[in-house]
């Protein structure tokens, strides 16, 4: 056989080989989210699935990128900081800086999101919005590791209940149940966001009238994305996943569909 027809014959015989052989597809990159129950924004459902805005955004993210994927890790409002020390999770989505992040080696994309707190108690007949002055002094129903104004971001249960007379739980819907009940020797004030109470109206719409709302904020807060330094997902990927939902109104119809607000500062690629 001539050099050149067997040069031509093992070119063939390699390619042959190669084609036969399977192309594997690279594995997904594992990125941890942490969640905890912040209800209408993030919830996890008894098949660890993010619910709300959050679960609504993942599945966006796995669309525009599938070679990530996202994976929940159920943390709580309390625990969510020990967990991210210990490398639970790599990425918490809807988190204020100062919610114990900023001594974290973490960076922070945002804000995209805007919320804030209320106070919350039975409405009666000679209770007016003088009822919240000095609310600090009055019976309060909060959630367990939630950051409140008139506590200074405190989150520590023992020094909570030192200074003030909280009764501290898990649940939005518990805490609105205990005003609702009359029972002032327990209750009488619950720190409630406005998305949640927003929520709760729609389903219980009767309850307006037997709930008080204050006019006072305990706090406003504009949220954002708190990423692990040298993690499988940066700041920058979170932007670049964002954008084109930004760009397309997709995220901001998200946002109004679960009655929730953009930040008043705008979002970031819009600024």
């Amino acid at each position: 056989m001539s050099k050149p027809l067997k040069h031509a014959t093992l070119l063939y015989a390699c390619l042959v080989i190669t084609g036969a052989l399977p192309v594997f597809a690279s594995e997904p990159t594992s990125v941890r989210v942490g969640v905890y129950n912040f209800p209408p924004v993030a919830m996890v459902d008894q098949h660890n699935r993010a619910m709300g805005l959050l679960g609504d955004l993942l599945d966006e993210f796995r669309t525009l990128k599938p070679e990530l994927s996202f994976e929940i890790l159920h943390t709580s409002p309390k625990r969510r900081h020990l967990d991210f020390r210990n490398g639970l999770f790599d990425v918490i989505f809807f988190e204020h800086p100062e919610w114990g992040w900023t001594s974290e080696p973490v960076d922070i994309f945002g804000p995209i999101l805007k919320d804030e707190e209320v106070y919350v108690t039975l409405n009666k007949p000679d209770r007016g919005q003088n009822f919240f002055d000095n609310v600090s002094e009055r019976r309060i129903v909060a959630i367990a590791g939630y950051h409140y104004g008139f506590a200074g971001l405190e989150t520590d249960s023992e020094t909570l209940q030192k200074h003030f007379n909280v009764e501290l739980s898990h649940s939005h819907q518990r805490n609105l149940d205990l005003i609702l009940a009359d029972r002032p020797s327990v209750a009488e004030v619950a720190v409630v966001s406005r998305s949640f109470l927003g929520a709760y109206f729609s389903r219980f719409p009767d309850q307006r009238d037997e709930l008080l709302v204050s006019d006072t904020v305990d706090q406003s807060y504009e949220l954002h994305v708190v990423t692990r330094k040298g993690g499988p997902i940066d700041a920058e990927t979170i932007e670049s996943l964002l954008q084109p939902l930004i760009a397309s109104g997709r995220y901001q119809e998200l946002v109004a569909r679960h009655g929730l607000q953009l930040p008043a500062s705008g979002l970031p690629a819009q600024n």
